[in-house]
């Protein structure tokens, strides 16, 4: 008889449990579902429930989580034909995301956790205000790969929200009435939306305002273990650039620190939470999910100097001098030859240190 050892014993009761929740939560959807069918699902007790996860949130976080990375758009993939134009991305993209909508015989339930669906799970004001925050960053990312279509540079951020609205409402009415609406009107909608003039432009009044950073020579002390969640690859924090912790409500200043760095300088956005089963789980479901899909429309090479690292246990935050981050956590340094030449907190940080370290080279 084979015995198991204690890592491998909850990991097969954490997989047990996870099987459980996906049939609850299929069958009676995330509001009706119940704790204790889950357990008895599951063949165990309560306790041993909530001891792989400490709320019913963070159970069902978890089974999307769990669907997104065991679906073709959660794995990473080369697109056969890049798009060469924002209007062709949008229109890829859009088919792509679109491809989750339920059909008309999807069972309700089935068809939200397909979806992604987070009716009534985000229901407090801190959830939505992080969900706001979320939704900052994958518009972020998608600008990102729609501007290396363009051949002049011009900010595609509201035009990526844009976007992402008219996919999320369409998300939400597939939702409600599984089978309505044509998902190919959608897509061209989308498509064509490239083609509008949204004057956008990159100009926070705050800017002018935000206090210098604090120029130092501090030892680097690498993270390991750390890795990137838009390429998949390990993340060398040895290279010297800009590295921007946040908060998971903090998550809109990612841009700040795209922006503000130099032409050519790597970025690495950290992204820490002192609630690693809930809203650590949220930012993690909805950041995989959009890098899934546009892992099939873009080559990786659209976000060669921007990296995004999810630091569930703080160990970048750690290696820059913060203790206890929280969600409100927004602080940058900048790397250069193995050593912090420039450290700041607060809000701007980011662009407090890379306008630091321009002075610094003049």
């Amino acid at each position: 008889m084979v015995r198991l050892t204690r890592a491998q014993q909850q990991e097969r009761t954490r997989a047990s449990v996870l099987t459980a929740a996906r049939e609850e939560f299929t069958e009676h959807g995330y509001t009706l579902a119940k704790v204790d069918r889950i357990a008895e699902r599951a063949e165990l007790t309560r306790g041993a429930v909530y001891s792989n996860f400490p709320s019913k949130r963070a159970l069902y976080l978890a089974v999307l989580i769990d669907t997104v990375e065991n679906t073709p758009a959660g794995e990473p993939s080369t697109p056969s034909t890049p798009p060469t134009s924002p209007a062709d991305a949008l229109g890829m993209f859009a088919r792509i995301w679109l491809e989750r909508l339920p059909l008309v015989d999807d069972t309700t339930s089935g068809g939200r956790l397909q979806l992604r669906s987070l009716d009534g799970v985000v229901d407090d004001a801190h959830g939505r205000g992080v969900l706001a925050q979320v939704v900052r960053l994958e518009a972020l990312l998608l600008a990102t790969a729609l501007e290396s279509c363009e051949q002049a540079p011009v900010r595609r951020v509201r035009l990526a929200e844009l976007v992402l609205t008219l996919l999320d409402g369409s998300g939400h009415r597939a939702e409600t009435a599984p089978g309505s609406g044509d998902p190919f009107d959608v897509a061209r909608a989308c498509q064509h939306l490239a083609g509008i003039d949204l004057a956008d432009t990159w100009a926070p009044p705050h800017l002018p305002y935000i206090a210098p950073a604090r120029p130092c020579t501090d030892t680097w002390n690498t993270p390991t273990g750390l890795a990137d969640q838009i390429s998949g690859n390990q993340v060398d924090f040895a290279t010297d650039g800009l590295i921007a912790v946040l908060g998971a409500g903090r998550l809109a200043a990612a841009e700040e620190a795209v922006r503000s760095a130099r032409p050519g300088e790597h970025v690495t956005i950290v992204v820490v939470t002192n609630d690693r089963a809930e809203t650590g789980r949220l930012v993690r479901l909805r950041v995989t999910d959009l890098v899934g899909c546009l892992r099939r429309v873009f080559v990786p090479e659209v976000w060669r100097h921007v990296r995004l690292v999810l630091d569930d246990d703080a160990l970048a935050a750690a290696a820059i001098g913060l203790t206890n981050p929280d969600d409100e956590t927004e602080a940058a340094v900048r790397v250069q030859g193995n050593m912090i030449v420039a450290n700041a907190q607060g809000r701007g940080a980011a662009y407090a240190v890379s306008n630091a370290s321009r002075k610094a080279t003049t």
